[in-house]
């Protein structure tokens, strides 16, 4: 019998388009995204989101959605018990702003920028996304590629 992959390489950073998926029941992603976000609750996998990527899924849903979704999504991220909200320091901008420049044929935002500078500092490998800017930078997407 094989051990449970250490706690480590089970943390995942939850980005604004898997959270919009999964908010969102008109979105195009919408059933492939809430079932992701709960099969990653059922398995208690430790998720990781960030400040920029809580601002972008706000205004995001306020605008696309309604205010009433965008203010629930907030409150249920706030006092989620298996969610960290880790603030973007100013290293992680600086390190974003390089990765920027280095990848100067990419079109990543800041906000995606800033996600993959906190992902390296903690060792996050998997991003729950539909921005396929984080596999060009080299991460792993949850929910895959579609069957």
């Amino acid at each position: 019998m094989s051990s449970p992959p250490p706690y480590h390489a089970r943390r995942v950073l939850v980005d604004t388009s898997g959270y919009f998926a999964a908010a969102n029941r008109r979105d195009g992603q919408h059933v492939r995204g809430a079932e992701t976000f709960r099969q990653l609750i059922l398995d208690r996998r430790p998720l990781f989101t960030t400040n920029f990527v809580l601002a972008e899924t706000h205004a995001l849903l306020l605008t696309r959605v309604n205010r009433e979704v965008a203010a629930r999504v907030l409150f249920e991220i706030d006092n989620s018990h298996i969610t960290t909200v880790v603030r973007v320091s100013a290293a992680d901008e600086a390190r974003a702003r390089e990765i920027i420049r280095q990848y100067q044929d990419k079109s990543f935002s800041l906000t995606d920028a800033t996600s993959f500078a906190v992902m390296e500092r903690l060792g996050i490998v998997q991003a729950f996304t539909f921005d396929a800017n984080f596999a060009q930078y080299g991460f792993t997407l949850l929910p895959g590629p579609e069957a």
